[in-house]
């Protein structure tokens, strides 16, 4: 890729010279009828200027912040340049040898001199500004980069963290199914081994479609049914279309597991009321759950949903809205993406 563009690069450099240099030898003919010999010569040290500053002293010396250098070295090499070009090698020119009109000051810094020194001034400036702006550029975009990088490692971070907490939380399930001789046990097994191949391969970096993050909810609360033996106060309603959506992945499961593990009472009855409903590709997810027998440990407990709301912040940022509210009695959530925007923003 860097090979392409930097291809392309020489290409349009020597497409922009060859026409700067077109143009005064075109004029020259047209008011001469003729190109002067010694218009060649010129025309083809001018490029020097330019990039000399461009590919040399700035970024070798001004980007060094070596000003002084800079400025004495650019002043020598002007200098030198307009006496090797105007005094050795264009006075050996036969246009350059024409009587000059009587009124015309000669000289080192005659006005014969004044305009080839000024355009060469000029070009060098502007070799010094396009290499200040490529700089620029690429600073920009290698702090992007790095940016993008260090938000990709920070995110795997947080799910890894978010995994283990995760499957501790599902084999503790099958675990007790296990132990009490459930009949359930092999198909708590399946579901988990389909919650687990989401995670493995469907799950990345990137959006999936909401459609298959709810499939994957709808999975997890069947291993939890199985689990628990008072369930029919676990509900989940599903509004909307939510097949053209997409989503970060496990977002929304850490407010579930919450749930699960803090919505059963003393009796065993687990009251668990989930909604999700899609509006003007708004997501409104609400979770709701009675707060049971756990209390909840504020040092050691809730790291996935810590978690979560710092991958909120990084993927979010202001598409998202989220409010918690816990009462004696009550657990709520309520959390608000605006999926499109979000979409239109990563594209």
């Amino acid at each position: 890729m860097k090979s392409k563009i930097a291809y392309k690069e020489i290409i349009i450099h020597t497409l922009v010279w060859l026409c700067l240099s077109i143009f005064p030898l075109f004029t020259a003919y047209m008011d001469l009828g003729r190109i002067p010999s010694g218009m060649y010569l010129r025309q083809a040290l001018t490029p020097i200027v330019f990039y000399a500053n461009y590919l040399v002293f700035v970024p070798y010396l001004l980007l060094k912040r070596k000003l002084f250098v800079y400025i004495f070295v650019s002043i020598l090499f002007l200098l030198l340049y307009n006496y090797v070009t105007e005094e050795l090698i264009l006075h050996a020119v036969e246009f350059r040898k024409r009587p000059m009109h009587p009124n015309m000051p000669g000289g080192l810094f005659g006005f014969k001199h004044a305009i080839p020194i000024m355009f060469s001034l000029s070009l060098f400036l502007l070799g010094g500004i396009f290499s200040l702006v490529v700089n620029f550029y690429k600073r920009e975009h290698l702090s992007k980069e790095l940016e993008s990088k260090q938000k990709d490692i920070k995110l795997k971070f947080l799910r890894n963290q978010l995994n283990p907490h995760f499957l501790f939380n599902s084999l503790n399930s099958i675990y007790s199914l296990v132990r009490s001789k459930s009949e359930d046990a092999p198909e708590a097994v399946i579901t988990l081994s389909e919650l687990m191949r989401y995670m493995l391969y469907e799950v990345g970096n990137d959006q999936v479609l909401l459609e298959k993050e709810i499939n994957y909810i709808q999975n997890y609360i069947a291993l939890q049914k199985l689990r628990f033996k008072n369930t029919e106060s676990v509900k989940l309603k599903l509004i909307g279309d939510t097949k053209k959506l997409k989503i970060y992945p496990l977002l929304l499961i850490s407010f579930i597991e919450n749930a699960f593990k803090y919505g059963t009472d003393y009796k065993g009855n687990t009251e668990i009321d989930i909604k999700i409903e899609v509006k003007n590709d708004k997501l409104i997810f609400k979770v709701e759950n009675i707060i049971g027998l756990h209390t909840r440990d504020e040092k050691n407990s809730g790291v996935g949903l810590q978690n979560i709301k710092n991958q909120l912040n990084y993927l979010y940022k202001n598409n998202h809205e989220l409010t918690i509210i816990e009462d004696k009695t009550h657990y709520r959530v309520l959390l608000i993406l605006n999926l499109k925007e979000d979409e239109m923003h990563n594209n």
